[in-house]
């Protein structure tokens, strides 16, 4: 019997001396997987894990301090080279899920069943819409005025443009504002507050008789047309079904197009015959009539709840903002990449386009006009479109599918020299930059943390538009520095055509690149704290920020692994 058990305690010495001679790859994998299951470990008990485990392992088998001290750094090392083949992997992993046909609970369903809704959501989809068509026709009034804006201003035109330089570059700070209040406090009241400043600011636009007041108010209007979009957009996708989400993206995302077409309407109704003071005051009229149906919204389910883990948490609310820029720091700094590349695509393929039409062509102001209506058609038709195919494709391979085909569309947009074609090119071109386009509001809501739904998805979207905001002057002060060979009239020709289509081209190449290293989460519900059915490259945030937890291993973790 005492020789049974002396066998058996050699037996045992033996296996845990094998066991602490294991390789510090094993080690290192075994906690990386214990890291990844266990989220709610901190960083600095990880890193205290470290600092103990080792003293202990130091004590346990005598090693000498350098010898420790090498095995350590040889862990670390292993675990980067480990986390880099991951991320490999996971970027490989996605472009072929793009390549995948769709499964067969992925069914392209009837769009007239998706456009039924409830008279709730409704209701509040299409104050929603409302509101952010408002905020279009009211700041394409300005770009329609210029010519009579700077002769009452007795002015230059480009010193008028300089307001809309200003709307663009104060749009984030709207974002920022409205979105945290929206997010904290519910998006109904910050929504009316909103448009009922947007609408004051608009009637005292009418009334300025000097440029720098002028100015001045579109600085504000700034402000607030960047609060608008989140508010109106999180209200929307969290009321809204999940299998009709796409559908109304497009349509929502298309308000913008919507208003410019509005803003043609009345300019031609009201200022050949009333003067650009009365556009501004007359085009208050769906602002108000917005206001007065905001009031009667109800704040969705999915805030109602996120509020309530929040308040449940007993944290401040700072505190859980920095919890959240913590764990998604990477997704909200690719949201913001992605969305700059997505304004560049949409200002650069439309804001110098009447001009290209004008000065290169030599066409009309009126031909002009009927190149940017027909776009804003092609808009209309592609984000509508795309956003209902994005049900079935999925958002990110609906974009990449609209990236592919604009891009083929670049030629006839530029080359020809005939007014039908070019109008076919400026039709489809834009039919599949707002294909794309029209993915993004539900794209952004599915992605975004939970409960900050308002902030996230508006305050990337703004400052995408602030680093796209120089996409125009890019593209004409290129045009003019590269002019087409002949002269007309003995003066240089800028040639705008093919500055836009290598800047679009560039442009489509980023996006594609972008949305291949994004992820997918089609069908999330909102108000839970699900797992993205496509892990993405903002992955490594979703359970802490695995890319400064991965480099201090947990040797407790490793041990209890193996």
């Amino acid at each position: 019997m005492s020789s049974e058990n002396k066998s058996k305690n050699k037996h045992q010495d033996q296996q845990q001396d094998q066991e602490q001679r294991q390789s510090p790859n094993v080690v290192a994998a075994a906690s990386i997987v214990d890291v990844g299951e266990h989220p709610e470990a901190s960083a600095g008990e990880e890193w205290q894990s470290v600092s103990e485990k080792q003293g202990v392992a130091g004590r346990e088998t005598k090693q000498h301090p350098a010898q420790t001290e090498q095995v350590g750094l040889a862990e670390i090392g292993a675990n980067a080279s480990d986390r880099k083949h991951t991320v490999s992997a996971r970027i490989a992993a996605h472009f072929a899920e793009l390549l995948k046909k769709p499964g067969p609970d992925n069914r392209l369903q009837s769009p007239l069943k998706l456009l039924r809704l409830s008279p709730k959501q409704a209701y509040t989809f299409s104050v929603a819409f409302l509101g952010w068509m408002v905020d279009a026709i009211d700041f394409f009034c300005v770009s329609m005025t210029t010519t009579e804006l700077a002769a009452s201003f007795d002015t230059d035109p480009s010193n008028i443009t300089s307001a809309i330089t200003v709307t663009l570059m104060l749009r984030p700070i709207g974002a920022l504002v409205f979105g945290i209040i929206g997010d904290r406090y519910g998006r109904r009241i910050p929504l009316m507050v909103n448009l009922f400043l947007f609408t004051i600011i608009e009637l005292a636009s009418g009334f300025a008789h000097s440029l720098p007041t002028f100015v001045g108010l579109r600085a504000v209007y700034g402000i607030l047309m960047g609060g608008e979009w989140g508010l109106g957009n999180s209200l929307a996708m969290e009321t809204l079904p999940v299998e009709s989400r796409g559908i109304f993206s497009g349509i929502l995302q298309e308000g913008y197009a919507v208003g410019n077409l509005v803003a043609a309407m009345l300019y031609y109704a009201i200022v050949p015959s009333l003067g650009w003071r009365a556009l501004y005051w007359i085009s208050i009229a769906p602002a108000a009539v917005t206001i007065v149906l905001s009031y009667f919204l109800d704040e969705t389910d999915a805030w109602k709840q996120a509020r309530q883990s929040q308040r449940d948490s007993a944290k401040k609310y700072h505190q859980v903002v920095l919890d959240m820029l913590k764990r998604h720091w990477l997704r909200c700094i690719y949201a913001i990449i992605l969305l700059a590349a997505m304004n560049f695509l949409s200002h650069g393929s439309q804001d110098l386009y009447p001009t290209f039409l004008k000065k290169q062509h030599g066409f009309s102001p009126k031909q002009a006009t009927i190149g940017t209506v027909v776009g804003n058609l092609g808009a209309i038709v592609g984000g509508m479109f795309f956003g209902y195919m994005s049900g079935y494709f999925g958002r990110r391979r609906t974009i990449i599918i609209c990236v592919i085909c604009g891009s083929c569309f670049i030629p006839l947009w530029i080359l020809p020299n005939k007014f039908g074609q070019l109008l076919a090119g400026a039709f489809f071109m834009q039919v599949f930059v707002q294909g794309a386009w029209g993915v993004i509001p539900v794209y952004l809501s599915e992605i975004s943390p939970e409960g900050f739904r308002t902030t996230f998805p508006g305050l990337s979207y703004q400052l995408g538009n602030l680093i796209s905001a120089s996409a125009s002057q890019i593209e004409a002060t290129m045009g003019e520095k590269n002019p087409l060979p002949e002269l007309r009239d003995g003066q240089k020709v800028p040639n705008y055509g093919r500055v836009q289509g290598i800047l679009i081209g560039i442009i489509y190449c980023c996006v594609f690149v972008l949305i291949i290293l994004g992820r997918e989460e089609h069908g999330k519900q909102f108000g839970q704290y699900t797992k993205s059915i496509d892990q993405g490259i903002g992955e490594d945030d979703d359970n802490g920020s695995h890319g400064y937890r991965d480099s201090h291993i947990s040797l407790k973790s490793a041990e209890h692994k193996v």
